[in-house]
């Protein structure tokens, strides 16, 4: 009998151990030293601690209270912050005490998407050097020193649980940005650039994934008859896979809004318009868990030989065209912006171009202009209207910014059709904010496309220094964004 009461003590005692252990203040991954914290906005903070047990932070001047719930979980606001160079401290406390260290105050960004955002500095990091005649390449990696940069990496695992290191964030250097997204990293290099803030640059992305597994919950083909016919295979995407442990974890992390480097694995699936309604699909669902109209920018796949692979799918030398043309589509979702990178591909050859430092470059542009008020042109030309004048098609643009222009020689990739389709090799000039196509084969114009082949790396930009968008006058595609 007394063994068996022995025996009852030590599991009681246990089990006290095990309560009280559990029975304290916890973190998300999310929440660690060397962390950014978004500006002007109020700042979640939250985590676990025993059912009922009071909570207490405190950072800077501001000292916040709560009490866990029956499930033993916590959360607080912070009123919005002051943009702040200089490192503090947090101080959560309740039956134990955590404290962050070395917090700054500044602007922070989700990236993600596929293999070119996850594409890491270590393959990446050599830029080159423009600042004097002669050109050299410059290893990133052994001159990124600036404190005011943080980065947080998502791996599959390491949102699902409580943090008690709190070691998640890092200064954007060494080993650690060795391992991070470079387009991600040459964003946030470039905002620090033009804004002297601290930025913070959360990446989630996993090479080789389709839009499907980062949208929420699961989509049928039924869902919507009118984008999900019976026709889409998605059984090899899995839908969902990487929401719930991905993304969903990190709300409600407070952040200016969402990157997004994805389409190649879709576009091998022959999407077109499919590929705008995932993309709507996506924007708002992620909008949704933050509660907030949040901007969402984006890159445009680079050109690539689809045709040349033959898999599951029928792909031929429009595949890629007609998957442009729905990203752009994707533009017309409020808050949106697409950088456009057809330039930058050494050979067609090549699914993952460098020059990443570009990438990221491009895709600040638009939050630049739309979101902190510089004065600069987010995007490269974007066809606007069409109007025919005897044997010539005259077009206009949106994004014109400076004056449009010819990288080098003549305007190439412009094609035009009469009544019968066939597109001939057109001549193209600039006049003022116009483009004038014609071509001797094509008296009576009707049609006109640009850059609408998968190896194509037109010369057409404007005067900023961005490429002009992909497209097609004769274009059937209709899309009606899903309102948030």
């Amino acid at each position: 009998m007394s063994e068996r009461i022995s025996k009852a003590v030590v599991f009681v005692v246990c089990m006290c151990l095990v309560f009280v252990t559990t029975a304290q203040p916890s973190l998300p991954k999310i929440l660690g030293n060397d962390m950014v914290l978004q500006q002007k906005k109020p700042v979640p903070i939250w985590g676990t601690a025993g059912p009922g047990e009071k909570i207490s932070v405190r950072f800077k001047q501001q000292i916040k209270t709560t009490v866990a719930g029956a499930d033993g979980r916590w959360k607080i606001i912070l009123d919005p912050l002051t943009v702040s160079a200089k490192p503090a401290d947090m101080t959560i406390s309740g039956k134990n005490t955590i404290t962050l260290h070395n917090i700054l105050v500044g602007e922070v960004w989700l990236c993600s998407g596929q293999s070119n955002m996850e594409y890491t500095m270590r393959k990446n990091s050599k830029v080159v050097k423009t600042d004097s005649s002669a050109d050299s390449p410059i290893d990133e990696l052994k001159r990124a020193r600036n404190p005011n940069i943080r980065i947080f990496l998502v791996t599959s695992k390491n949102l699902r649980a409580p943090d008690s290191l709190h070691q998640g964030w890092s200064v954007a250097r060494d080993s650690a940005l060795r391992s991070f997204s470079a387009a991600g990293y040459f964003f946030a290099k470039e905002l620090y650039a033009k804004l002297h803030v601290p930025i913070g640059v959360i990446s989630s992305a996993v090479p080789g994934s389709a839009i499907e597994p980062w949208l929420p919950g699961t989509i049928k083909a039924g869902d919507d008859p009118t984008v999900f016919n019976s026709t889409m295979t998605m059984d090899s995407s899995e839908p969902g896979k990487f929401y719930p442990t991905m993304i969903k974890p990190l709300a409600p992390f407070a952040i200016k809004g969402f990157l997004w480097y994805q389409g190649e694995t879709n576009c091998f699936q022959n999407e077109t318009i499919e590929y705008t309604y995932k993309m709507n699909l996506l924007i708002n669902g992620w909008r949704s868990l933050w509660l907030s109209q949040l901007p969402f920018y984006y890159v445009q796949i680079s050109p690539f030989y689809y045709s040349k692979n033959k898999g599951k799918y029928p792909l031929d030398e429009e595949t890629l065209p007609k998957f442009w043309e729905a990203q752009t589509l994707a533009m017309d979702i409020p808050h949106t912006g697409m950088a456009v990178i057809n330039d930058l591909a050494k050979s067609p050859d090549d699914l993952h171009p460098l020059g990443k430092w570009e990438v990221g470059r491009r895709l600040a542009q638009w939050p630049l202009a739309k979101d902190y008020g510089l004065k600069v042109i987010p995007s490269g030309p974007r066809f606007k209207k069409m109007s025919i004048d005897g044997n010539k098609i005259i077009l206009q643009f949106d994004y014109t910014g400076k004056g449009l222009m010819s990288k080098a020689g003549p305007l190439t990739g412009f094609t035009i059709a009469g009544a019968d389709e066939q597109f001939f090799t057109a001549n193209a000039v600039i006049e003022g904010d116009k483009v004038i196509v014609s071509s001797p084969q094509v008296t009576n114009p009707v049609n006109v496309r640009f850059a609408w082949r998968e190896d194509a790396q037109p010369n057409f930009f404007n005067k900023d220094g961005l490429p002009a968008i992909p497209f097609r006058t004769d274009h059937s595609l209709k899309f009606e964004p899903i309102k948030f």
